[in-house]
Parts: C-alpha cells; structure tokens; sequence
C-alpha cells in the first residue's frame, strides 16, 4: 500500500511528534512545580499547556486508533476472506471498547452545568472507544459475510476414517 520510502518518512515524523510533545509535557511539569510556591488560580474554562497537548496526544491518539480498522476493512473487502484474521482480537477489543466508553458515560456528572465540560473534557477517548466499536461491528459482519460455506448435501453423514477401538481384539 504505502512504499517503503514513505512509509519510513511517516514513521520518522511521528517519533519527532512524540519527542516534541513528550518534551513539552516534561518541560511544563518542571515549570509548573518550580512555580508552585507562586500559583495563581485559573478559571475552570481554560486550559494550560499540559492540558492541552493531553487533548493534542487525545485526538492523535483518536485518528490513529480510528485508521487502524480501515486497513483490514479494506484488506477482508479486497479478498472477500477474512481467514489469517483473529476475530478474538475484535471481540474482546470491542468488549474494551464498550466498557471504556461506558466507564466515561456513567462518570459523567449528575448536575447540567458539568456535563458540557466534562463531554467536551473527554471526547476524543468518547471519539476513539465508540468510533472503534462502531467500525468494529463492520468487521464482525464481514466475519459473518465471509465466512466459508461448507454445504453437505443433507442424506450423507461424515465416514469415520479411523475405528474408534484400534487395540481391541476379536471375541
């Protein structure tokens, strides 16, 4: 799909992603702790530098965990098979999926004011645990749609290829 070149540029800009922000939290959380003795208080609407590269790496995160499913989505619909495929993998993701997303949703709070915020706080995990569970349905029905139809014409019944008692001798 991608070639080799360009696959290794993406690879190699995503590290220098990941440094950069890693870099940045780090850097905001020794600036934070030095100025602690000075803290102003902020207002709950806005947001500090180590928040929002949380939000940053939460919506990477979001897009990437999201673009993972397209590739077999599109290689089973390519093929027509999903063989080589582990559905386990898909099912129990999607069952992490739906309780991570439900753990989200219960936690909201109980008064209106929150809610918003709290939403807006978490979207991009809302984003990537339904988003995947969502696109996970579509290759559990591709598990459903591809799998191997083995008929058997209905009067014949399996022969045994091996006798079920090998070491018994003749009465």
């Amino acid at each position: 799909i991608l070639g080799s070149k360009s696959l290794k540029n993406f690879c190699i800009t995503w590290i220098v992603v990941c440094v950069a922000l890693c870099v940045i939290v780090l850097c905001q959380l020794l600036l934070r702790n030095q100025d602690q003795s000075t803290v102003i208080e902020r207002s709950n609407n806005s947001l500090d530098m180590i928040e929002m590269s949380g939000f940053i790496c939460g919506y990477i995160s979001c897009v990437f965990y999201l673009g993972s499913r397209f590739p077999q989505l599109y290689k089973n619909f390519q093929r027509r098979s999903t063989e080589g495929t582990s559905y386990l993998l898909f099912a129990l993701a999607m069952m992490g999926n739906c309780t991570y997303g439900l753990s989200l949703v219960l936690k909201m709070p109980a008064t209106e004011s929150f809610r918003a915020l709290y939403f807006l706080h978490h979207l991009p995990w809302l984003i990537g645990s339904f988003g995947v569970l969502f696109l996970d349905i579509f290759v559990t029905l591709q598990f459903i749609l591809y799998r191997p139809h083995r008929e058997r014409p209905s009067g014949l019944v399996a022969l045994e290829v091996e006798p079920l008692l090998v070491s018994e001798e003749p009465a």
